[in-house]
């Protein structure tokens, strides 16, 4: 009985990846879809991981031809994958958040389509009030980076550490699609409109893409993700995913019930009081370096000589986000894919010796700050490359300085 089961599982995974590489390829999905239900009827959810990873690995697809696709993997898998077997979710667990944060988001996209359906015959006068209540249900959408963080920087570390790493690169991938599909849309709906009929035939395209990827990133979570995740993660695990969620916030949904998993010992991390760090130049007790990296002006990340995470100052006006999951991370794993290359470039040239100093900035963050973004190579005394240090720091009130200041005031403005 097991060997048939091998056997069977064996066979529908083959049938599975070749109706892929088929769409892949260019075959008609609908097509694809009536043969998939005809020959496979379901599909048990971990399998379609395993197919897509596996795909992944042989390199006979890439991930960017598996990002591409995605959207129409989730078309032709729609409704056949087989969460039979899948574990339940207790109440207050990580996932049963992500869930009840997906029925939120759920509501938002069917008020927009009742909003469209609207729009489809109005009056000219009554456009500016339909826009004000899309402009409000849009910036709901918006919520949604903090659930797509939260994967991001909390669920992927540990999938990565079970070597489950080519779903949550795509996903992270849809993600940034969706984040600018929805910058778009908001876009859209603060630029002049012209007429009713311009709005209908330039603008809903636009906020329909954006809705259109939020509901399919709710099904690949539901039917493959999650249940995949909950298969794989322990729940010690789980306990530090649920400890730092709170660090990232809900999106539309505020829970309300705790989690407590069974087994798990809960500690609370403590730090040491001794007087014990000592350096050429002086020394710290722990309170006061705890102290001093809470109040740097800048934000500092320290990347290993071997790539991984090892220390980010933990001031509460960070630039970007940071939390103790990405600890012992590949700092690769730490990058949107797109700027994946970018990350290689800099630790290869920091390691060669050929450069020391990198350095990036962005105007118009988050509309008008200014931000500055140094990788500086870290060095022992005998030029030994012992890893990377990233430092950001806000200047948007330092650029606006002029002439001099020698009297006392606190404030600068």
């Amino acid at each position: 009985m097991m060997s048939e089961f091998i056997n069977n599982a064996t066979k529908r995974k083959e049938q599975l990846k070749h109706l892929l590489l088929e769409l892949h390829n260019g075959g008609n999905p609908a097509l694809l879809r009536r043969h998939l239900i005809s020959a496979l009827k379901n599909i048990p959810y971990n399998e379609v991981v395993e197919v897509e990873q596996e795909l992944i690995n042989s390199n006979a697809l890439t991930e960017e031809e598996i990002l591409d696709f995605c959207d129409l993997h989730t078309a032709v898998l729609d409704g056949s994958i087989d969460l039979q077997g899948a574990k339940e979710i207790p109440t207050g667990h990580p996932v049963d958040t992500f869930q009840q944060e997906n029925r939120a988001l759920e509501k938002e996209i069917a008020a927009y389509k009742e909003i469209k359906k609207k729009i489809t015959d109005i009056h000219a006068s009554q456009l500016p009030g339909y826009l004000m209540q899309l402009r409000t249900l849009f910036n709901n959408l918006s919520d949604v980076d903090k659930h797509y963080k939260r994967k991001e920087y909390l669920l992927f570390p540990f999938l990565e550490k079970h070597l489950v790493t080519g779903p949550p690169k795509v996903m992270w991938g849809k993600h940034d699609e969706t984040r600018e599909l929805l910058n778009k849309a908001h876009e859209v709906l603060t630029s002049p409109v012209s007429s009713v009929d311009f709005f209908r035939a330039a603008g809903l395209p636009v906020l329909d893409h954006a809705v259109k990827m939020t509901a399919g990133m709710i099904m690949k979570e539901e039917e493959i993700l999650f249940p995949m995740a909950m298969d794989t993660l322990s729940e010690e695990e789980w306990y530090r995913v649920y400890t730092e969620t709170p660090e990232f916030g809900y999106c539309l949904y505020d829970p309300e019930e705790e989690w407590h998993p069974q087994g798990v010992k809960v500690e609370k991390q403590e730090y040491t009081a001794s007087d014990g760090i000592r350096l050429s130049s002086g020394a710290f007790n722990t309170e006061e370096l705890e102290a001093l990296f809470l109040h740097l002006p800048i934000d500092i990340t320290f990347v290993d000589k071997n790539d991984k995470v090892r220390f980010f100052s933990h001031s509460p006006n960070r630039v970007f986000e940071r939390n103790r999951a990405i600890l012992g991370r590949d700092v690769r794993m730490c990058h949107p894919p797109g700027s994946v290359h970018v990350v290689e470039q800099i630790l290869q040239d920091f390691k060669s010796g050929k450069e020391n100093r990198a350095v990036f900035w962005i105007s118009g963050f988050q509309k008008e700050r200014f931000i500055v973004i140094e990788y500086h190579a870290v060095r022992g005394n005998e030029g030994e490359y012992l890893g990377v240090l990233e430092v950001t720091q806000d200047i948007t009130q330092l650029r606006r300085l002029e002439g001099d200041k020698r009297l006392l005031s606190y404030d600068l403005q």
